[in-house]
């Protein structure tokens, strides 16, 4: 995380006018109460960065204070259930999905469940602090930490609640590979062409490299790659000179995996979003009288696979009217197995509820269309390909001109904060920033998470930026620009470690972090408070139940893991759609 003093806010020259640097919570103040919670600190510390007044301190819950606003309050709720991170990752799914690869669950060392609780908690303040300036009445807003959980595994909840199976085999395996110099490197392509003609440049088999493109393209949706393991022998029989090579000729991009210490040792203090001021004449609109807090707003969302997409699936969530911008045909991405009554379920988990409109984006007369829609929208969000918008004449200048109130919302993979970075995607940006290591304990190899960590939190990000912005625009009647990124995701989620890493301490948690503990029938996670892996429980000839009692009676939280998605969906707070897929409930509760 950013350190305080850095501003959230840049200068810019905008179309519309001068861009101004301001915070949307300037003259806030923030204020505390009770024993902090595991998200408050981020809490407190991105809302510093907004611009609110605080003297640094944390609490469990939280209050926005202003003359022209009163008070807001907010808490992040942590139950018996769900008490603390361990727990969180173990209830809700994050555990079973982290370790598909590694072929059991697995915790995550850093903290994932709490960041998003964190972020989602931002969300909410900002959310109540636009109703209020449109004449709503929002006193309190409460965020879940179970929900914030389940809503980071949302996709792969719905896939298993779909009508048929996986496209794609669920068992372990999966990248990074190592090189037979020692280098630990991720490769991404998109293009199937491309990863043939990458490993046929090392020698591997055709019906190897025919047998791996499948489970590699699939690990996006199924957070696990079983492909052969003749491909790891064939990166092992290969130096690294020659895999770089073979990469440049290929069109593929190959990144070595980094280092915590070597991420703190170039970060840059940059918060995790920017917004940019620009222009003027903006005049709020009142409230709906609509019980969510974005009733009324319109957002235009050109959104590809996850990060966007779940960025406008939140605003839509907060009461926003979301159009999505597909191509002439549709999203392609509607038809991914498995399916619920022909749609793709986790299609669904971003999409469900939004409208959608075809435009061709290639066509200058849709393209045209396009602006016309913007004119009259409150958002415009994409995440394009660094320079498309501009090439396309649909950057924040050219929407601008037909809007100049408009909050022009651009998710990017590096918000161009490091020359020479490989394709900004998840697990690219994972291996590059030190994630890898950040998310398994001393014990365990450094390797990226097959769980998309940053899509998710990079789209949490997102929705925090354009709620920003969008109060910034309440606040001083002007247009705004927000960027955000994965890269930021990233800072946000190794910020502990990146800072024991510049304190010259170990940056990792210690051996056997949140590893969950066999039992004969299952799996059970012990709190962080209780957990000594040091001195290791044997539960292993217990049933799960007599187990999580000894436990108990001992002194110790433990909660069993969930190992099956599907049983999350027979109890709890996960619903159907019209559809008949699994839908994960908002995570706010206003009042």
């Amino acid at each position: 995380m950013a350190s305080p003093a850095t501003p959230a806010i840049s200068r810019a020259a905008g179309p519309a006018g001068p861009a101004e640097a301001a915070g949307p919570l300037n003259g806030l103040r923030l204020e505390h109460s009770g024993p902090p919670g595991p998200a408050d600190a981020l809490v407190a510390g991105h809302l510093r960065l907004l611009g609110a007044d605080t003297d640094g301190a944390a609490g469990g819950r939280l209050s926005l204070a202003h003359p022209d606003f009163g008070a807001l309050t907010a808490r992040t709720i942590w139950g018996a259930g769900v008490s603390d991170e361990a727990t969180a990752q173990a209830a809700t799914g994050i555990m079973a999905v982290h370790g598909r690869r590694d072929g059991a669950p697995r915790g995550l060392a850093a903290d994932y469940a709490a960041t998003a609780a964190g972020i989602l908690t931002v969300q909410g303040l900002l959310a109540g602090l636009v109703a209020r300036a449109r004449g709503g009445r929002v006193d309190r807003v409460e965020v879940s930490a179970e929900g914030a959980g389940l809503l980071t595994v949302s996709q792969y909840l719905a896939a298993a609640g779909a009508e048929e199976g996986e496209a794609a085999e669920l068992a372990s395996g999966g990248p990074p590979f190592t090189a037979a110099d020692g280098v630990v490197f991720e490769m991404e392509t998109l293009d199937p062409g491309v990863w043939a003609a990458f490993w046929r440049a090392l020698d591997a088999p055709e019906a190897v490299i025919r047998g791996g493109w499948r489970p590699f393209q699939f690990r996006y949706a199924t957070a696990c790659a079983p492909f052969p393991q003749e491909l790891h022998a064939v990166a092992r029989a290969s130096s690294w000179e020659r895999i770089r090579h073979a990469a440049q000729a290929a069109g593929a991009d190959v990144c070595p995996l980094r280092s915590i210490a070597e991420r703190a040792a170039e970060y840059d203090g940059a918060p995790p979003w920017e917004l940019t001021a620009y222009g003027a004449g903006y005049r709020s609109r009142p409230a709906s009288g609509a019980d969510l807090p974005l009733a009324g707003f319109t957002v235009l969302e050109a959104g590809r696979r996850i990060q966007a997409p779940l960025a406008a699936h939140l605003l839509g969530l907060l009461g926003a009217e979301v159009i999505r911008i597909e191509p002439p045909g549709g999203d392609p991405l509607r038809g991914m197995p498995p399916a619920c009554s022909g749609i793709s379920a986790r299609w669904l988990a971003l999409n469900r509820g939004k409208k959608a409109v075809e435009v061709d984006i290639k066509s200058a007369v849709d393209r045209e269309r396009l602006r016309a829609m913007a004119a009259d929208a409150d958002v415009f969000l994409h995440n394009w390909a660094p320079g498309k918008a501009s090439q396309l004449c649909l950057d924040h200048e050219d929407m601008a001109a037909v809007n100049p109130t408009l909050v022009y919302a651009y998710t990017s993979g590096w918000a161009d904060r490091l020359p020479g970075a490989p394709m900004g995607t998840d697990f690219m940006v994972q291996a590059r920033t030190g994630v890898g290591e950040a998310v398994r304990p001393a014990d365990e190899a450094p390797a990226p998470s097959l769980m998309t960590l940053l899509d998710v939190l990079g789209g949490l990000l997102g929705a925090e930026a354009v709620l920003a912005g969008l109060l910034l625009r309440e606040r001083r009647g002007c247009g705004v620009r927000v960027d955000s990124s994965l890269l930021g995701a990233a800072d946000v989620l190794t910020a502990p470690a990146r800072v024991r890493a510049a304190q010259v301490l170990d940056p990792r948690r210690p051996a056997g972090f949140r590893r969950p503990l066999r039992t004969a029938d299952g799996w059970i996670a012990l709190a962080d408070e209780c957990a000594a892996p040091s001195v290791p429980y044997d539960v292993s000839g217990l049933p799960t139940d007599e187990a999580l009692a000894r436990l108990r009676g001992n002194g110790l939280a433990a909660v069993p893991v969930v190992t099956d998605l599907a049983d999350l969906l027979t109890a709890g707070p996960i619903s159907r759609d019209a559809h008949g897929a699994p839908a994960v409930p908002a995570p706010w509760t206003f009042a």
